[in-house]
């Protein structure tokens, strides 16, 4: 399944009643099994881009086509947000088996793909633990499996990693791209993480401050696992540095009218 984002603009009432511009003119296309990550300044509109790629916002203008089906139905769309919203009265297995609760699934069914989650983030022996008995890297491994055990067809995640600390998030990295390469999802990712974007990505897009426009698209040319490795490490930080030539000065910017 691939997403095309088609020239999407979003407006919305400022606090005296005018109209500000939070995205315009954004087209790009996320193709079947890619990894694609947004990055940009505060206030750039990546957040509003992926919840209107996810249909929490409708674009003001512009249009967002899922292209590759092979059924009639609307897409199902998996996110991961920052804040992993785990309900603290459920176990391991509560939160993840929460979205099958409605499917036409068997219980039996159901049983064997929450433990098959379960094992697939390294969450065995933990499956009667509830949240507040977990890490927080735990907390966002039951996260992601709640979110892949629906089988959705496009992953989306805000910033997932941003509220750990820095050895948590450079394992839930690994983690991550461990997790995607067994279900090879279309993805789009949110970070301000600049390293995060360049490890994570088959492509890195680049949007300007508002109003958030594409200002550039990087394709990274380095191999799936080990790109950070000493190997690789040479290319990576140019990579990085690159991006950070693209938004520093708007990120300064952004920072004075913060």
């Amino acid at each position: 399944m691939r997403i095309v984002i088609d020239q999407v603009g979003k407006q919305y009432a400022g606090p005296d009643g005018s109209p500000v511009t939070a995205l315009e003119n954004i087209s790009l296309t996320i193709e079947e099994e890619e990894f694609v990550v947004l990055v940009g300044p505060s206030g750039c509109g990546k957040s509003t881009l992926l919840n209107m790629v996810g249909g929490l916002l409708a674009p003001s203008s512009g249009r967002i086509v899922v292209e590759g089906l092979t059924e009639d139905r609307d897409p199902s769309v998996g996110m991961v947000f920052q804040e992993v919203g785990l309900f603290p009265w459920r176990t391991v297995v509560g939160n993840i088996g929460f979205g099958l609760e409605e499917s036409k699934l068997s219980p039996a069914e159901r049983q064997e793909r929450i433990q098959r989650h379960i094992e697939l983030v390294g969450l065995t022996g933990f499956e009667n633990s509830f949240p507040h008995q977990l890490s927080g890297g735990m907390r966002q491994r039951a996260g992601i499996a709640r979110t892949l055990a629906v089988q959705p067809d496009l992953l989306l995640m805000d910033e997932p990693f941003s509220a750990l600390d820095a050895q948590t998030r450079t394992l839930m990295q690994e983690e991550l791209l461990r997790i995607w390469e067994h279900h090879r999802l279309s993805t789009l990712y949110v970070t301000h993480n600049i390293q995060e974007a360049v490890y994570l990505a088959d492509r890195v897009v680049v949007l300007s401050r508002r109003p958030g426009r594409v200002s550039s698209v990087l394709t990274i040319e380095l191999p799936r696992r080990g790109r950070d490795g000493a190997q690789h490490l040479g290319r990576f930080n140019q990579y990085c540095e690159h991006i950070w030539g693209l938004i520093r000065k708007d990120a300064e910017e952004a920072l004075r009218e913060v």
